[in-house]
């Protein structure tokens, strides 16, 4: 019996202990995006149009744009949902990314793909060095053993599709929906901005929510 009353003591404090770390965690966490306007938000671009519609970010252009939050950040947990329109569409989270002299902005991009190809969730250098992850063509052997199975099948095309990027030191992992689809090292930028995309076509609606970050 003093065993038995010690284990659940020890199960009692773990799972109290367990309850406050959560707790402690979830404080952190900080939305990037208040659901009423677009305050600490900006768009560095000459073009590109962006509202707040029901709680919802919603962007329209008729060329490429970002919308980027004013704070830099390094190591974090970013989180966001995210519906693309119908139709020919492509997006993005760009992270960590950086500005040119004329406010175009470049760097880490989390995929969100509207086409056939299914790379949604891959990483992207925008404006740099283009596809890191998956490789095109697809050419190494983490690539042609894991990428064509519930990676490609984890984002949901006419769907809200949720996002989650964790960046650590060089260590960048992307989720969709819950399924990991990349897992990497490559230490190009350590800080930069957090950024959402409109890819340009005319008279496309993008739009996103629920945007959060837990700074490590």
């Amino acid at each position: 019996m003093k065993i038995l009353a010690t284990l659940f003591l020890s199960l009692l404090l773990s799972g109290l202990y367990l309850h406050a770390s959560k707790q402690a965690e979830d404080a952190k966490w900080v939305n990037l995006f208040n659901g009423k306007d677009l305050s600490d938000w900006h768009n560095p671009y000459s073009h590109g149009e962006f509202k707040v519609v029901k709680g919802v970010i919603e962007l329209v252009a008729n060329k490429k744009f970002f919308l980027a939050h004013d704070k830099q950040v390094s190591d974090f947990i970013l989180e966001s949902e995210i519906k693309l329109p119908q139709g020919k569409a492509n997006s993005g989270f760009l992270f960590r990314s950086q500005k040119r002299e004329n406010g175009s902005m470049f760097g880490y991009q989390a995929e969100v793909d509207g086409s056939d190809r299914k790379w949604s969730g891959g990483l992207y250098d925008e404006g740099r060095r283009g596809w890191i992850h998956p490789k095109k063509p697809i050419e190494n052997s983490y690539n042609k053993k894991n990428w064509k199975t519930e990676r490609q099948e984890a984002f949901k095309r006419n769907e809200w599709n949720h996002y989650k990027i964790r960046c650590q030191g060089e260590h960048i992992q992307i989720w969709v929906n819950g399924v990991k689809t990349t897992d990497l090292k490559d230490s190009t930028d350590a800080k930069g901005f957090i950024a959402i995309q409109h890819h340009g076509e005319k008279g496309q609606v993008y739009r996103f929510r629920n945007i959060k970050i837990l700074e490590l």
